[in-house]
């Protein structure tokens, strides 16, 4: 939309959730920039949001011949009035289902607007790429932007959704016809596609298992509609790219674009430097959307073999006195946990005795453990806690017959899990639990873990 400042100006906008991860803070700021008449609430006070409300500072009161509109913050709390008599509001991922605040909006007949579905509305002619699955999203999307900003030449190429840090509707100051945004998209980013009546012009869909049953109140068929909204809205000339797994979760009925179940040996032998069979899966799904583009095989298998891997996901941090150590701070579930351990394993299929010490645990998912705890006692030689309510709910229900520790903090954690490694061992950072408590959110876990260790003497 080449008129997205006059849309947005003076607009009365409430954006529910600011946060301190970077996506609510950048596109308060571009709405302040469009003088929108903006109210930022969030649950957590204006202490906690220290760093994201000084970065607003400017933006609170008018300034003559700027067009800069003006903030009005209501921290610590929300307040019902807030959600009547506004021209639209913005909520952040997480707004629970049942929220009344959000019900108040919809009383009084007011849009719900998401950050990456709002972009997709204002700018219809821009293709939209969008990546969802309880595993495997963030690792496919950060392939499928790599392989076509440096293979695309004709239109730019934009990263948006979930990726740590970015807010996605300021794109529209740059993006033109025809440009690419390549999106993650978790469920809560979807509702905002399911209310706007929108799926991506190329959906890709990894996987589907239990998670965020503390939100969807163990309701895995809500999880599910929530995610089915990437492909429910697409047209005739759209894609849908899916692993092997996720066809026996999807209706043909429910595809109205190209379905393609792609084949993860067709990238077996290629140059890949990320270990583990599900990430193959994730390479072969970027490799079709890339296809799909017209990106020829020869030039997709370059940017491959030159890809380094993504922070915090079977990320090889450094070789510590003989022990390799590996952050999958993103594993937040215990399936991704699992095949972690899988993944290094399977590359040490020579070795007799097991050699994974690893460093879990966190706050409860309300997930199932059975195949967790299976795998730990199979696989690993010791595991180290995380302190948290899941992995109180998983020492006092299930039985670990492998040396089983709980640090005080995650210092303490590393300490107790260096000292169960010897050199050819490796240290598996694979939390499988949410952040919450210990830490502000899993970005904070990430930067405390990777912090010890660059530390490390």
């Amino acid at each position: 939309m080449e008129n997205y400042k006059q849309f947005f100006k003076g607009k009365k906008i409430t954006v529910m959730g600011l946060g301190i991860l970077g996506r609510g803070l950048g596109y308060t700021k571009f709405l302040a920039e469009c003088g929108a008449d903006l109210i930022v609430t969030d649950l957590k006070t204006k202490e906690q949001l220290a760093t994201s409300v000084k970065a607003l500072e400017k933006y609170t009161s008018p300034k003559q011949g700027l067009g800069l509109g003006r903030i009005k913050f209501v921290l610590g709390e929300h307040k019902l009035e807030d959600f009547r008599g506004r021209d639209m509001i913005i909520k952040a991922a997480g707004v629970p289902l049942d929220s009344i605040y959000i019900q108040e909006a919809r009383k009084n007949k007011i849009p719900i607007e998401m950050d990456v579905s709002l972009l997709a509305k204002c700018a219809p002619k821009a293709m939209i790429v969008g990546v969802t699955g309880t595993r495997g999203k963030s690792m496919t999307t950060t392939l499928i932007y790599e392989i076509l900003k440096q293979n695309i030449k004709d239109r730019n190429v934009y990263p948006g959704g979930n990726l740590r840090g970015i807010a996605t509707l300021p794109l529209l100051s740059k993006t033109k016809d025809n440009d690419i945004v390549v999106c993650e998209l978790d469920s809560w980013q979807l509702q905002g596609f399911g209310d706007a009546k929108i799926s991506p012009h190329i959906s890709v869909f990894t996987t589907f298992m239990p998670d965020h049953m503390n939100y969807y109140r163990d309701s895995m068929e809500k999880y599910f509609n929530d995610k089915a909204y990437i492909y429910k809205n697409q047209k005739k000339n759209d894609y849908l790219v899916i692993r092997p797994g996720m066809k026996k979760f999807i209706k043909k009925s429910d595809v109205k674009g190209k379905l393609i179940v792609v084949n993860p040996n067709s990238v077996q032998s290629w140059k890949f430097n990320v270990p583990g069979a599900h990430h193959r899966e994730n390479l072969a799904c970027a490799v079709e959307v890339a296809k799909i583009l017209g990106i020829p095989e020869s030039k997709i298998k370059k940017t491959v073999a030159n890809f380094g891997g993504l922070e915090g996901r079977m990320e090889f941090l450094r070789n510590y006195k003989g022990i390799k150590i590996y952050n999958d701070n993103n594993a937040t579930t215990a399936e991704a946990t699992i095949a972690g351990i899988e993944a290094l394993s399977s590359a040490r299929k020579d070795l007799a005795e097991k050699k994974i010490v690893l460093i879990s645990g966190g706050s409860d998912k309300k997930l199932p453990l059975d195949n967790f705890v299976k795998t730990i006692n199979k696989s690993c030689k010791a595991v180290i806690f995380i302190p948290g309510t899941g992995t109180d709910r998983l020492i006092k229900n299930y039985k670990l017959r492998i040396t089983n520790k709980v640090g005080e903090n995650l210092k303490d954690v590393v300490k107790k899990a260096l000292a169960q490694t010897k050199r050819g061992d490796i240290l598996l950072f694979s939390p499988g639990f949410a952040s919450f408590g210990m830490f502000n959110n899993e970005y904070d876990r990430n930067d405390q873990f990777v912090k010890i260790i660059r530390k490390l003497k």
